[in-house]
């Protein structure tokens, strides 16, 4: 698995995501099927931050160092030729949410079960704005005859607001912010298709009329059976998007062409960011075998907002 390209920093890991680089080089991330938020430390060291139960999902340090979880709430989970992957709405599910976690305490307080009283089913990626606010995708949850809409959302760091940006999307997953800031990218899953909205003003987007199915700008689909997860701006704007079954990054440029797709060792590489101080680290999470790698990166990536507020 290892080679010069990519470099496996940690393995034994439950299904991770969400992974996060801090500014002592460590990467914080979540295993879905451990519900717990883990630290991996430069020297491979794991150590486990806190419990979160449910189902952690998708990760962002905000304005105030505090790491803000989405918490899907659980899935049942299946292993096929030694891959572990995420099936149907957990037995024991307990609600979708959104959380913040204290690094430093592991102090855990939910801030969000649903919106204008419709519940968060599935909170699935967040990213943050350079106003302190935070968009986050709800991919819904599949039972077996039944499945919800999904959801894009915006929300305040204290818990008291939070609004319907669009909706009905079918499974959104990743969520990723323009390198000027004015476009919301998100990612489908099932239809592997990426969408974006022009933002007006905090959590407010522009609405494109039918036949758009909830008022996004498609920007690319892929043809075959992929699927698309989480996803990471670069300095340039290209989006690159964890592409699933393939086992794929996926490099797609804000015009819509697909530049290039990056092979990686797993068929479920879920999610990508980047680290190091020239951000031209790629950390990557492998997540059906468990694993968090690394390479190094053609470009830079784009600098997330409070990213460096937290070690």
């Amino acid at each position: 698995m290892d080679s010069p390209e990519l470099h496996i920093l940690a393995h034994g890991l439950l299904f991770p995501e969400g992974p996060v680089f801090c500014a002592d080089g460590s990467i914080v991330l979540v295993e879905i099927a451990r519900a717990t938020v883990t630290r991996i430390y430069p020297d491979g060291t794991v150590a486990v931050v806190a419990e979160t139960g449910g189902g952690p999902n998708g990760a962002a340090l905000g304005p105030d160092g505090a790491l803000y979880v989405c918490n899907n709430g659980g899935f049942e989970w299946l292993e096929t030729q030694d891959l572990l992957r995420p099936t149907l709405q957990a037995s024991n599910y307990s609600g979708g949410r959104i959380e913040r976690l204290d690094l430093v305490t592991g102090a855990i307080r939910v801030l969000y079960t649903s919106c204008e009283g419709q519940p968060l089913r599935g909170p699935n990626d967040i990213v943050f704005d350079t106003h302190g606010g935070f968009y986050f995708s709800d991919m819904g949850k599949v039972r077996m005859h039944e499945r919800d809409h999904g959801a894009l959302y915006y929300a305040s760091i204290d818990g008291t607001h939070i609004t319907t940006v669009a909706a009905p999307l079918l499974a959104p997953n990743g969520v990723g912010l323009s390198p000027d800031g004015r476009i919301l990218y998100v990612a489908e899953t099932d239809t592997a298709r990426l969408w974006a909205f022009d933002i007006q003003a905090p959590g407010v987007v522009r609405k494109l009329p039918w036949p758009s199915p909830h008022g996004g700008r498609l920007v690319a689909g892929l043809g075959g059976y992929q699927r698309f997860d989480s996803l990471a701006v670069d300095e340039a704007g290209v989006i690159c998007v964890a592409t699933l079954v393939s086992g794929v990054i996926s490099e797609i440029s804000p015009e819509g062409t697909l530049l290039r797709q990056l092979s990686m060792p797993d068929p479920y590489p879920t999610n990508i960011c980047f680290g190091g101080d020239d951000l031209r680290t790629a950390y990557i999470t492998l997540s059906g075998s468990g694993k968090l790698a690394a390479m190094r990166w053609p470009s830079a990536g784009l600098p997330l907002n409070f990213a460096g507020r937290a070690v």
